[in-house]
């Protein structure tokens, strides 16, 4: 390949973190000199508009719509995304070439030692609809106030005493060189995102050379298990509005899925599991159905399924 690869990111402190990340991993894959992947940072809507939820404002597409942009027109090569962020339908000109190997999944609670610790009534800022549910799924008397902004000022405003307590993803943490900073929950508390700690690297679909190069940085059991999510969060037509969580982890041979779908004030959950193929797509799928099948109007209104 003639030239230094171009890799567009979005400009926030941890997306450009992740990119080198990727970029270093590219560069050792393919014996390449130091800076030869070339990192051009790309404003975002949704870095830009920091007062709202993004579901009033877009939803996912923020993240993903100016880096598709610049993608498609040529200016960059390929694109690292945080995989949790990447809407589950995508351009057909659009391919996910690889993932790399899945960071800590877990959520940290930054500013109590437990989610029981909290003082009854405490103020936890966060915009995602799937940890608000969750919060008050456990605990119904916290009170959840919109959040958004990049790690340090989301870290400020609990230092700051504005908000008691956040919740922020542990791989992000440690990207960002802050890996003591609150307490992981485990998994059986707050089950992550859909692609939550992954890092996927998507290219034009017509782009071959760069597809090649991408898939030598590929870890296919994350790939394997990000797919499966994203099968299941496409079957379930979920939005950015929709509560969702599910994480796939290999056990045996196979993929095991955990996932659960709220109603918007977390009083009521479905939660099911399957295991499967790493590839079946299906699987996953028929998952999603099921679950919407049991699910009461108050979760099934969030959901859009084809």
């Amino acid at each position: 390949m003639n030239g230094g690869l171009r890799l567009g990111t979005r400009g926030s402190p941890l997306a450009l973190a992740q990119a080198r990340k990727v970029a270093a991993a590219l560069e050792t894959a393919q014996r390449w000199p130091a800076d030869y992947v070339q990192i051009v940072p790309i404003k975002t809507t949704g870095d830009e508009v920091q007062d709202r939820p993004l579901a009033e404002i877009g939803g996912k597409g923020l993240w993903t719509k100016e880096l598709d942009r610049a993608l498609l027109a040529g200016e960059v090569d390929f694109c690292v995304h945080s995989m949790k962020d990447v809407e589950s339908e995508r351009p057909p000109e659009i391919h996910i070439a690889a993932i790399r190997p899945r960071g800590d999944y877990r959520e940290r609670l930054i500013g109590a030692e437990s989610l029981d610790a909290l003082p009854q009534g405490a103020l936890v800022g966060t915009s995602s609809p799937r940890r608000a549910a969750q919060l008050r799924s456990i605990r119904p008397d916290l009170r959840i106030v919109p959040l958004r902004g990049n790690v340090e000022t989301r870290l400020e405003k609990v230092r700051s005493g504005e908000i008691n307590a956040t919740l922020l993803t542990s791989a992000a943490l440690k990207r960002l060189g802050m890996p003591d900073v609150g307490v992981a929950v485990p998994v059986e508390v707050l089950l992550p995102a859909p692609g939550q700690a992954a890092l996927g690297m998507e290219c034009r679909t017509d782009d071959n050379v760069t597809q090649s190069v991408l898939t030598t940085v590929n870890n296919q059991i994350t790939y394997s298990a990000v797919m499966a999510e994203r099968a299941f969060t496409r079957a379930l037509g979920a939005s950015c509005n929709s509560p969702v969580a599910a994480l796939a982890i290999l056990d045996d041979g196979e993929l095991g899925m955990r996932a659960q779908i709220f109603s918007e004030d977390g009083s009521e959950m479905i939660q099911d599991k399957a295991r499967f193929d790493c590839g079946d797509d299906n699987t996953p799928q028929k998952l999603a159905e099921r679950m919407l099948e049991r699910a009461p109007p108050s979760i099934r209104s969030l959901f859009a399924p084809a």
